[in-house]
């Protein structure tokens, strides 16, 4: 309670930081400064906000932020030193998540001002950059940062283990790494009762892409539709795939069937939405997806939050751990899968019970508070 505590971190949507922010406030710490980059160049500005004894002191925005990616980087790196030596000057520990907002606290150590510096690394990807410089400065960054923080969160087992393959960072000698994973707020969920909820509804949340397997479903419908004649596919999100998936409903005549909502931001909307379903999917193409083998994909928290079994692809790190724990169903990346699938746990409603019991159960231990109170 009596720490002075930086977050550091990018943003698109709600995420890990947010709810650390959250939970620090709740403990009403002495001082938590928060500063906020734009993930993407075409999101609003950088910002930073004080918070004193759980009170919010302000909350400003950066004018400063231009179209070129990379450019933004050195920007950013600026207005968070420069942000943290106007107006916090030294604390106990930063928090940086991801590479880049770690070194702000890195160079902070090595000249005094921070105490202790923790690396939350939210993903890893061995090839995020096409261009080889700058993809092997982003493992060269993430290296340094390594070998100067003092402790390394990272989302999944996994993303020791690729630093170790791609990179060559051995687990024995960068013992520091622990695994702090993906987290929900457990009590704020809204549920519906299972008695109340639509048994043949489907639904996705995400970012649609062609390797997110939707259009494996669309396809996979006309047989379905034979089986459960009221089965309806809910689909929460939007991105580059979306008009290709829309046209495809168009042409199987399914409009009466599927439901684009687009993007919801609101979480008491997105938890609206979610509650009325029976199960969800979550397909990952293993050819195209790499960013999720190494990740912690927070809509299947999401989704187990709500008390939704999940069908999902052999791709994420827990996947067996979700069938294993009664929540899920690991499917390939196939349509006629799929169909089998879908008619067998929504045709059994009694096994339907059962997932949505597992998963609620199996959610728990996965409540923010309990993970930051210990790994804090």
């Amino acid at each position: 309670m009596n720490k002075k505590i930086v977050i550091a971190t990018h943003y698109l949507v709600y995420g890990a930081p947010q709810a650390l922010r959250e939970y620090l406030i709740s403990q009403k710490i002495k001082k938590l400064y928060f500063i906020g980059h734009p993930l993407q160049v075409d999101q609003t500005k950088s910002f930073r906000e004080l918070i004193v004894d759980g009170d919010v002191k302000f909350n400003k925005k950066s004018k400063l932020r231009v179209k070129c990616s990379v450019c933004n980087y050195f920007i950013e790196l600026f207005l968070s030193i420069f942000w943290f030596l106007r107006d916090v000057k030294r604390c106990d520990i930063w928090i940086g998540v991801d590479s880049l907002n770690a070194v702000c606290g890195i160079f902070l150590k090595k000249i005094g001002l921070v105490d202790r510096v923790i690396f939350y690394t939210i993903d890893y990807v061995p090839s995020r950059f096409q261009n080889k410089l700058l993809n092997d400065t982003y493992h060269r960054i993430d290296r340094f940062c390594l070998d100067h923080v003092d402790e390394v969160w990272n989302v999944s087992y996994r993303i020791a283990e690729g630093r170790e393959k791609e990179r060559g960072l051995s687990r024995e000698r960068y013992k520091n790494q622990k695994i702090v994973p993906i987290g929900v707020w457990y009590d704020r969920v809204k549920r519906a009762p299972f008695e109340e909820r639509k048994k043949h509804q489907l639904l996705f949340v995400g970012n649609l892409l062609e390797k997110q397997g939707v259009q494996l479903v669309l396809e996979a419908m006309p047989e379905i539709l034979k089986e459960i004649p009221d089965f309806h596919f809910l689909v929460v999100g939007g991105g580059e795939y979306e008009d290709v998936l829309k046209k495809m409903v168009d042409d199987m005549n399914l409009k009466s069937r599927v439901t684009f909502t687009g993007w919801i931001k609101e979480r008491s909307e997105l938890d609206n939405i979610m509650k009325d379903s029976a199960v969800a999917i979550a397909m990952y193409d293993k050819e195209k997806d790499f960013f999720t083998y190494y990740a912690d994909p927070t809509k299947l928290k999401d989704y187990l939050s709500a008390g939704l079994p999940i069908l999902l692809t052999d791709v994420p790190h827990n996947a067996h751990e979700i069938q294993d724990e009664g929540c899920g169903v690991i499917v390939k990346y196939d349509k006629n899968d799929i169909v089998k699938a879908i008619i067998k746990i929504m045709s059994d409603e009694k096994g339907l019970r059962e997932y949505h019991d597992n998963a609620l159960r199996y959610i728990k231990q996965f409540d923010w508070s309990l993970i930051f109170k210990k790994n804090l």
